[in-house]
């Protein structure tokens, strides 16, 4: 049985944009990511990161894009994905630090079927994750593979 509520290739609309719910980081999760993946003294150690260019401690980059990632779940997780096969323009302008509260941004910049496979079609979508003063903390531009609806139909 083919679930109608997920939303494929011919569902997506270019410049469609969505926003996820607000996560607020707690410094317990900054730490632990970051004395398990990425245990730089500015994101692992407070005492230290004190005396850091950030002030304090900050999120890894790779920590950060991991919260995009759950984020997006809520405003992307309808989509028939096939696989991501590139990310371009990857930024962290802006650090994420103790108490910020985070939410997703997704926006379809374009689409076109496959010049190979014919049941898959090719979208890029412009991903953000913004902090509480709409400071962009992560953002970049993805190239996704989507299944397209069975014989081609449009919704």
């Amino acid at each position: 049985m083919v679930d109608a509520a997920r939303r494929y290739f011919e569902d997506l609309v270019v410049g469609e944009r969505r926003e996820s719910n607000t996560r607020v980081v707690t410094l317990e999760e900054l730490l632990d990511f970051a004395r398990r993946y990425d245990p730089q003294y500015f994101h692992a150690d407070p005492q230290a990161a004190g005396d850091s260019a950030f002030g304090g401690i900050i999120a890894s980059g790779i920590h950060t894009a991991a919260l995009w990632r759950l984020l997006d779940h809520e405003i992307s997780g309808d989509i028939r994905w096939i696989c991501g096969v590139a990310w371009e323009d990857v930024r962290w302008p802006n650090p994420v630090r103790p108490g910020d509260a985070l939410h997703a941004r997704a926006e379809c910049l374009a689409k076109r079927p496959s010049r190979s496979e014919p049941a898959r079609g090719v979208v890029e979508y412009r991903y953000s994750l913004l902090n509480q003063r709409d400071e962009l903390v992560f953002t970049c531009r993805s190239i996704n593979l989507v299944e397209r609806r069975p014989g081609g139909g449009a919704v």
